[in-house]
Protein backbone atom coordinates (compact mmCIF):
# COMPACT_ATOMS: atom_id res chain seq x y z
CA UNK A 1 0.00 0.00 0.00
CA UNK A 2 2.78 2.60 0.87
CA UNK A 3 5.07 1.86 -2.50
CA UNK A 4 1.33 2.34 -4.03
CA UNK A 5 1.02 5.56 -2.49
CA UNK A 6 4.20 6.67 -2.68
CA UNK A 7 4.44 5.79 -6.59
CA UNK A 8 0.78 7.89 -6.97
CA UNK A 9 2.33 10.91 -5.51
CA UNK A 10 5.82 11.14 -7.33
CA UNK A 11 4.82 10.59 -10.74
CA UNK A 12 0.89 11.24 -10.97
CA UNK A 13 -1.09 14.73 -11.98
CA UNK A 14 -4.88 14.99 -10.83
CA UNK A 15 -6.24 17.72 -13.79
CA UNK A 16 -10.14 19.15 -13.06
CA UNK A 17 -11.89 20.19 -16.80
CA UNK A 18 -14.64 22.70 -16.44
CA UNK A 19 -16.28 23.11 -19.40
CA UNK A 20 -14.32 22.91 -22.59
CA UNK A 21 -11.93 25.23 -22.26
CA UNK A 22 -10.73 25.21 -18.40
CA UNK A 23 -8.21 23.28 -16.76
CA UNK A 24 -7.89 23.23 -12.57
CA UNK A 25 -5.10 21.54 -11.18
CA UNK A 26 -5.22 19.93 -7.79
CA UNK A 27 -3.83 22.08 -5.69
CA UNK A 28 -6.89 24.04 -5.95
CA UNK A 29 -8.94 21.16 -4.22
CA UNK A 30 -9.05 20.84 -0.19
CA UNK A 31 -8.16 17.82 1.68
CA UNK A 32 -11.64 16.27 1.59
CA UNK A 33 -11.58 16.06 -2.25
CA UNK A 34 -8.13 14.67 -2.40
CA UNK A 35 -9.05 11.97 0.35
CA UNK A 36 -12.00 11.22 -1.38
CA UNK A 37 -10.46 10.54 -5.10
CA UNK A 38 -7.48 8.79 -3.06
CA UNK A 39 -10.33 6.19 -1.62
CA UNK A 40 -11.73 5.92 -5.10
CA UNK A 41 -8.41 4.66 -6.20
CA UNK A 42 -7.68 2.54 -3.44
CA UNK A 43 -10.99 1.24 -3.66
CA UNK A 44 -10.29 0.45 -8.07
CA UNK A 45 -7.31 -1.28 -6.58
CA UNK A 46 -8.81 -3.69 -4.15
CA UNK A 47 -11.45 -4.48 -6.61
CA UNK A 48 -9.39 -5.34 -9.33
CA UNK A 49 -7.14 -7.68 -6.66
CA UNK A 50 -10.54 -9.29 -5.33
CA UNK A 51 -10.73 -11.21 -9.70
CA UNK A 52 -6.84 -12.60 -8.70
CA UNK A 53 -5.66 -14.15 -11.52
CA UNK A 54 -7.26 -14.45 -15.04
CA UNK A 55 -6.75 -17.87 -14.82
CA UNK A 56 -8.31 -18.33 -11.07
CA UNK A 57 -12.14 -17.88 -10.13
CA UNK A 58 -13.04 -15.04 -7.94
CA UNK A 59 -13.27 -16.42 -4.06
CA UNK A 60 -16.55 -17.48 -2.66
CA UNK A 61 -17.05 -14.58 -0.43
CA UNK A 62 -15.19 -10.77 -0.73
CA UNK A 63 -15.23 -8.87 1.81
CA UNK A 64 -14.34 -4.81 1.75
CA UNK A 65 -14.32 -2.44 4.76
CA UNK A 66 -13.89 0.81 4.51
CA UNK A 67 -13.73 2.64 8.12
CA UNK A 68 -14.86 6.31 8.24
CA UNK A 69 -14.64 7.58 5.07
CA UNK A 70 -16.28 11.03 5.76
CA UNK A 71 -12.98 12.14 7.83
CA UNK A 72 -11.80 15.72 6.09
CA UNK A 73 -14.80 16.20 3.45
CA UNK A 74 -17.64 18.23 4.17
CA UNK A 75 -21.40 17.06 4.08
CA UNK A 76 -21.84 17.67 0.15
CA UNK A 77 -18.81 15.37 -0.60
CA UNK A 78 -19.85 12.69 2.15
CA UNK A 79 -23.27 12.16 -0.06
CA UNK A 80 -21.18 12.13 -3.29
CA UNK A 81 -19.01 9.54 -1.49
CA UNK A 82 -22.01 6.99 -0.48
CA UNK A 83 -23.81 7.99 -3.60
CA UNK A 84 -20.68 6.71 -5.78
CA UNK A 85 -19.61 4.30 -4.24
CA UNK A 86 -22.72 2.21 -4.16
CA UNK A 87 -22.29 2.38 -8.21
CA UNK A 88 -18.60 1.45 -8.34
CA UNK A 89 -19.38 -1.42 -6.10
CA UNK A 90 -22.70 -2.70 -7.09
CA UNK A 91 -21.40 -4.70 -10.21
CA UNK A 92 -19.32 -7.18 -7.96
CA UNK A 93 -16.37 -9.19 -9.15
CA UNK A 94 -16.27 -10.45 -12.58
CA UNK A 95 -13.13 -11.95 -14.59
CA UNK A 96 -12.50 -12.14 -17.62
CA UNK A 97 -14.22 -15.79 -18.28
CA UNK A 98 -17.39 -14.72 -16.97
CA UNK A 99 -16.95 -16.16 -13.17
CA UNK A 100 -19.09 -13.75 -10.96
CA UNK A 101 -19.23 -12.89 -7.24
CA UNK A 102 -20.76 -10.68 -4.96
CA UNK A 103 -19.44 -8.09 -3.19
CA UNK A 104 -19.91 -7.13 0.48
CA UNK A 105 -18.93 -3.92 1.83
CA UNK A 106 -19.14 -3.03 5.25
CA UNK A 107 -18.74 0.95 5.91
CA UNK A 108 -18.15 2.44 9.49
CA UNK A 109 -19.42 5.67 9.93
CA UNK A 110 -20.23 8.39 12.13
CA UNK A 111 -21.85 10.54 9.43
CA UNK A 112 -25.34 11.27 9.53
CA UNK A 113 -24.75 12.24 6.04
CA UNK A 114 -23.33 8.57 4.97
CA UNK A 115 -26.47 7.08 6.74
CA UNK A 116 -28.99 9.13 5.51
CA UNK A 117 -28.44 7.93 1.90
CA UNK A 118 -28.28 4.51 2.74
CA UNK A 119 -30.73 1.66 2.61
CA UNK A 120 -32.61 1.60 5.95
CA UNK A 121 -32.72 -1.94 5.47
CA UNK A 122 -28.75 -2.06 5.47
CA UNK A 123 -28.18 -0.28 8.37
CA UNK A 124 -26.63 -1.70 11.37
CA UNK A 125 -26.65 0.26 14.87
CA UNK A 126 -23.92 -0.15 17.26
CA UNK A 127 -23.81 0.91 20.47
CA UNK A 128 -21.38 0.66 23.79
CA UNK A 129 -22.97 0.12 27.14
CA UNK A 130 -21.61 0.94 29.86
CA UNK A 131 -20.35 -2.49 31.33
CA UNK A 132 -18.61 -2.13 27.94
CA UNK A 133 -20.03 -4.30 25.66
CA UNK A 134 -21.03 -3.51 22.27
CA UNK A 135 -24.73 -4.22 21.06
CA UNK A 136 -24.86 -4.22 17.48
CA UNK A 137 -28.29 -4.15 16.30
CA UNK A 138 -30.22 -4.64 12.83
CA UNK A 139 -32.34 -1.69 11.73
CA UNK A 140 -34.00 -4.48 9.34
CA UNK A 141 -35.56 -5.97 12.73
CA UNK A 142 -37.03 -2.81 13.99
CA UNK A 143 -40.04 -3.52 11.42
CA UNK A 144 -41.02 -5.95 13.47
CA UNK A 145 -41.75 -4.03 16.13
CA UNK A 146 -43.72 -1.84 13.95
CA UNK A 147 -45.65 -4.79 12.73
CA UNK A 148 -49.32 -3.17 13.88
CA UNK A 149 -48.69 -0.02 12.48
CA UNK A 150 -46.87 -0.40 9.47
CA UNK A 151 -47.60 3.03 8.05
CA UNK A 152 -45.95 4.38 11.40
CA UNK A 153 -42.50 2.21 10.50
CA UNK A 154 -42.83 3.75 6.61
CA UNK A 155 -42.90 7.19 8.23
CA UNK A 156 -40.22 6.83 10.79
CA UNK A 157 -38.01 5.24 7.71
CA UNK A 158 -38.31 8.57 5.77
CA UNK A 159 -38.23 10.85 8.69
CA UNK A 160 -34.57 9.71 10.14
CA UNK A 161 -32.81 9.12 6.57
CA UNK A 162 -34.20 12.32 5.42
CA UNK A 163 -34.21 14.85 8.18
CA UNK A 164 -32.78 13.16 11.50
CA UNK A 165 -30.00 10.83 11.19
CA UNK A 166 -27.94 12.02 13.34
CA UNK A 167 -30.30 10.60 16.30
CA UNK A 168 -28.15 7.26 15.41
CA UNK A 169 -24.87 8.75 16.88
CA UNK A 170 -26.47 10.70 19.76
CA UNK A 171 -25.86 10.03 23.16
CA UNK A 172 -28.97 11.48 24.51
CA UNK A 173 -32.32 13.26 22.42
CA UNK A 174 -34.90 15.70 23.31
CA UNK A 175 -38.11 15.34 21.79
CA UNK A 176 -40.54 18.17 21.34
CA UNK A 177 -43.48 19.47 20.09
CA UNK A 178 -43.36 22.71 17.80
CA UNK A 179 -41.24 25.74 16.57
CA UNK A 180 -41.12 27.69 19.49
CA UNK A 181 -38.93 24.79 21.80
CA UNK A 182 -37.00 24.40 18.43
CA UNK A 183 -35.52 28.14 18.49
CA UNK A 184 -35.66 28.78 21.93
CA UNK A 185 -34.34 25.42 23.50
CA UNK A 186 -30.26 25.76 22.45
CA UNK A 187 -30.45 29.73 24.25
CA UNK A 188 -32.20 27.45 27.32
CA UNK A 189 -29.51 25.05 27.31
CA UNK A 190 -26.80 28.08 27.39
CA UNK A 191 -28.40 29.57 29.72
CA UNK A 192 -28.45 26.32 32.74
CA UNK A 193 -24.48 25.78 31.15
CA UNK A 194 -23.83 29.43 32.07
CA UNK A 195 -25.72 29.38 35.44
CA UNK A 196 -24.30 25.68 36.55
CA UNK A 197 -21.66 25.53 39.14
CA UNK A 198 -21.08 21.90 39.33
CA UNK A 199 -18.44 19.89 37.36
CA UNK A 200 -21.11 18.38 34.69
CA UNK A 201 -20.44 18.38 31.15
CA UNK A 202 -22.40 21.48 29.67
CA UNK A 203 -25.28 20.49 27.88
CA UNK A 204 -24.28 22.76 24.31
CA UNK A 205 -21.25 20.35 24.44
CA UNK A 206 -22.85 16.96 25.08
CA UNK A 207 -24.15 14.81 22.04
CA UNK A 208 -27.93 15.49 22.44
CA UNK A 209 -29.82 15.56 19.19
CA UNK A 210 -32.78 17.27 19.26
CA UNK A 211 -35.78 16.33 17.37
CA UNK A 212 -39.32 17.69 16.82
CA UNK A 213 -41.98 15.34 16.84
CA UNK A 214 -44.99 16.95 16.99
CA UNK A 215 -47.81 14.85 18.74
CA UNK A 216 -46.25 12.05 17.13
CA UNK A 217 -44.50 9.98 19.94
CA UNK A 218 -46.56 6.67 19.35
CA UNK A 219 -44.80 6.73 16.07
CA UNK A 220 -41.04 7.16 17.88
CA UNK A 221 -41.75 5.40 21.57
CA UNK A 222 -40.71 2.05 19.97
CA UNK A 223 -37.13 3.72 18.24
CA UNK A 224 -36.46 5.20 21.27
CA UNK A 225 -36.72 2.15 22.95
CA UNK A 226 -34.52 0.33 20.22
CA UNK A 227 -31.83 2.43 20.87
CA UNK A 228 -31.86 2.83 24.27
CA UNK A 229 -30.62 6.68 25.04
CA UNK A 230 -31.50 8.62 27.65
CA UNK A 231 -34.02 11.14 26.22
CA UNK A 232 -36.29 14.01 27.33
CA UNK A 233 -40.03 14.06 26.18
CA UNK A 234 -40.51 17.95 25.98
CA UNK A 235 -44.78 18.38 25.63
CA UNK A 236 -47.58 20.46 26.98
CA UNK A 237 -50.34 19.44 29.99
CA UNK A 238 -53.17 20.96 27.30
CA UNK A 239 -56.12 20.85 29.54
CA UNK A 240 -59.60 20.43 28.30
CA UNK A 241 -62.98 20.49 29.43
CA UNK A 242 -65.85 17.90 29.44
CA UNK A 243 -66.48 18.80 26.22
CA UNK A 244 -62.41 18.09 25.07
CA UNK A 245 -62.12 21.63 24.66
CA UNK A 246 -59.10 24.14 25.60
CA UNK A 247 -59.84 25.15 29.48
CA UNK A 248 -57.28 26.73 32.12
CA UNK A 249 -55.64 23.99 34.11
CA UNK A 250 -57.53 24.78 37.64
CA UNK A 251 -61.02 23.73 35.25
CA UNK A 252 -59.38 21.23 33.33
CA UNK A 253 -60.94 17.39 34.04
CA UNK A 254 -58.57 16.07 31.14
CA UNK A 255 -55.85 16.46 28.60
CA UNK A 256 -56.01 16.17 24.75
CA UNK A 257 -52.18 15.52 24.87
CA UNK A 258 -51.72 12.32 22.79
CA UNK A 259 -48.68 11.83 23.72
CA UNK A 260 -49.62 12.19 28.20
CA UNK A 261 -52.84 9.45 27.28
CA UNK A 262 -50.38 7.12 25.91
CA UNK A 263 -48.14 6.94 28.60
CA UNK A 264 -49.89 7.79 31.33
CA UNK A 265 -53.20 5.91 30.55
CA UNK A 266 -55.60 5.90 33.58
CA UNK A 267 -54.25 8.32 35.41
CA UNK A 268 -56.53 10.90 36.85
CA UNK A 269 -56.22 14.42 35.16
CA UNK A 270 -55.95 15.51 39.45
CA UNK A 271 -53.19 13.25 39.83
CA UNK A 272 -51.84 13.94 36.20
CA UNK A 273 -50.93 17.73 36.62
CA UNK A 274 -49.89 16.84 40.61
CA UNK A 275 -46.94 14.18 39.52
CA UNK A 276 -43.68 14.34 40.87
CA UNK A 277 -40.80 14.83 38.37
CA UNK A 278 -39.80 11.60 38.97
CA UNK A 279 -43.22 9.99 38.82
CA UNK A 280 -43.09 11.25 35.14
CA UNK A 281 -39.78 8.75 34.23
CA UNK A 282 -40.27 5.58 32.49
CA UNK A 283 -38.35 2.45 30.80
CA UNK A 284 -39.25 0.11 28.47
CA UNK A 285 -40.16 -3.53 29.65
CA UNK A 286 -41.63 -6.17 26.85
CA UNK A 287 -42.52 -3.63 24.74
CA UNK A 288 -44.51 -1.59 27.85
CA UNK A 289 -43.60 1.95 29.35
CA UNK A 290 -43.44 1.69 32.78
CA UNK A 291 -42.84 4.04 35.45
CA UNK A 292 -39.47 3.81 36.80
CA UNK A 293 -37.34 6.18 38.79
CA UNK A 294 -33.94 5.28 37.10
CA UNK A 295 -35.80 4.95 33.74
CA UNK A 296 -34.01 6.76 30.17
CA UNK A 297 -37.43 8.11 29.34
CA UNK A 298 -38.32 11.51 30.89
CA UNK A 299 -41.55 13.45 30.49
CA UNK A 300 -41.77 17.11 31.21
CA UNK A 301 -45.05 19.66 31.33
CA UNK A 302 -46.15 22.46 32.46
CA UNK A 303 -46.44 22.13 36.76
CA UNK A 304 -47.31 24.60 39.10
CA UNK A 305 -44.52 27.57 39.45
CA UNK A 306 -46.19 30.99 41.26
CA UNK A 307 -49.13 30.00 41.90
CA UNK A 308 -49.99 29.18 38.68
CA UNK A 309 -50.35 26.50 36.69
CA UNK A 310 -50.40 26.84 32.90
CA UNK A 311 -51.06 24.81 30.25
CA UNK A 312 -48.94 25.63 27.16
CA UNK A 313 -45.22 26.91 26.48
CA UNK A 314 -46.39 30.32 26.38
CA UNK A 315 -48.65 30.39 29.08
CA UNK A 316 -46.10 28.98 31.07
CA UNK A 317 -43.51 31.43 29.60
CA UNK A 318 -45.68 34.51 29.80
CA UNK A 319 -46.69 33.98 33.74
CA UNK A 320 -42.92 33.26 34.41
CA UNK A 321 -41.73 36.28 32.80
CA UNK A 322 -44.36 38.96 32.92
CA UNK A 323 -42.11 41.75 33.57
CA UNK A 324 -40.24 40.82 30.41
CA UNK A 325 -43.50 41.05 28.17
CA UNK A 326 -45.08 43.86 29.98
CA UNK A 327 -41.50 45.84 29.32
CA UNK A 328 -42.58 48.30 26.69
CA UNK A 329 -38.83 48.61 25.55
CA UNK A 330 -39.62 44.90 24.44
CA UNK A 331 -41.62 44.68 21.16
CA UNK A 332 -43.52 41.94 20.12
CA UNK A 333 -44.80 41.89 17.05
CA UNK A 334 -46.41 38.36 17.03
CA UNK A 335 -48.85 39.22 19.62
CA UNK A 336 -51.67 41.00 18.35
CA UNK A 337 -51.57 44.52 19.67
CA UNK A 338 -55.07 45.51 21.57
CA UNK A 339 -54.22 42.21 23.75
CA UNK A 340 -50.83 42.84 24.47
CA UNK A 341 -51.86 46.31 25.81
CA UNK A 342 -54.77 44.92 27.97
CA UNK A 343 -51.86 42.39 29.16
CA UNK A 344 -49.63 44.89 30.11
CA UNK A 345 -52.35 46.67 31.94
CA UNK A 346 -53.65 44.05 33.82
CA UNK A 347 -56.79 43.66 32.04
CA UNK A 348 -55.81 39.41 30.82
CA UNK A 349 -53.75 37.06 32.31
CA UNK A 350 -51.43 35.00 30.73
CA UNK A 351 -54.06 32.00 29.62
CA UNK A 352 -55.64 34.86 27.74
CA UNK A 353 -52.78 36.55 26.08
CA UNK A 354 -51.20 32.89 25.43
CA UNK A 355 -54.49 31.41 23.67
CA UNK A 356 -55.96 34.75 22.22
CA UNK A 357 -52.74 36.60 21.14
CA UNK A 358 -50.07 34.95 19.92
CA UNK A 359 -50.59 35.17 15.59
CA UNK A 360 -47.18 33.34 15.11
CA UNK A 361 -45.12 31.20 17.88
CA UNK A 362 -41.86 30.79 15.71
CA UNK A 363 -42.14 34.95 15.64
CA UNK A 364 -43.13 35.24 19.48
CA UNK A 365 -39.50 32.54 20.33
CA UNK A 366 -37.25 34.90 17.74
CA UNK A 367 -38.80 37.92 19.32
CA UNK A 368 -37.87 36.43 23.10
CA UNK A 369 -34.10 36.25 21.57
CA UNK A 370 -34.09 39.72 19.77
CA UNK A 371 -35.14 41.35 23.21
CA UNK A 372 -32.92 39.22 25.44
CA UNK A 373 -29.71 40.96 27.50
CA UNK A 374 -26.69 39.98 28.79
CA UNK A 375 -25.29 40.75 32.12
CA UNK A 376 -22.62 42.91 32.98
CA UNK A 377 -19.13 41.38 33.82
CA UNK A 378 -17.45 39.01 35.08
CA UNK A 379 -20.31 36.99 34.11
CA UNK A 380 -21.57 38.04 30.88
CA UNK A 381 -24.57 35.51 31.24
CA UNK A 382 -26.89 35.57 28.43
CA UNK A 383 -30.68 36.04 28.37
CA UNK A 384 -30.76 37.24 32.00
CA UNK A 385 -33.92 39.10 31.79
CA UNK A 386 -36.10 35.95 31.27
CA UNK A 387 -35.99 32.76 33.00
CA UNK A 388 -36.94 29.05 31.85
CA UNK A 389 -40.10 27.60 32.62
CA UNK A 390 -39.41 24.97 35.55
CA UNK A 391 -40.75 21.75 34.13
CA UNK A 392 -38.31 22.55 31.16
CA UNK A 393 -35.24 23.33 33.62
CA UNK A 394 -36.29 20.60 35.81
CA UNK A 395 -35.86 17.99 32.55
CA UNK A 396 -32.59 20.14 30.91
CA UNK A 397 -30.95 19.81 34.57
CA UNK A 398 -31.87 15.75 35.02
CA UNK A 399 -30.41 15.41 30.83
CA UNK A 400 -27.33 17.02 31.45
CA UNK A 401 -26.30 14.30 33.90
CA UNK A 402 -24.25 11.49 33.02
Amino acid sequence: LQDREELLEGNTTVVYKHDESNKLPEHHNGLGYMNLISIIFEIEILVHEFKRLKDQKPADINLLFIEEPEAHTHPQMQYIFIKNIKKLLQEGIRNKQGDYRKLQYIISTHSSHIVADSDFDDIKYLKKETSNQVIVKNLKDLEKEYSGNKEYFHFLKQYLTLNKAELFFADKAIFFEGDTERILLPAMMKKIDQESCDDTVPLLSQNISIVEIGAHFKIFEKFISFIGIKSLVITDLDSGDAKGEACRVKDGIKTSNTTLNFLFKGTEFKELKTLAFEKKRFKNNENNWIACPQGILQIAFQTEEEHYHARSFEDAFFNLNKKFIQDTNNEFASLKPTDLKKYREDKIDEYELAEKAVKSKPSLAIEILLNSKTGSPPTNIDFINWEIPQYIREGLEWLKQS
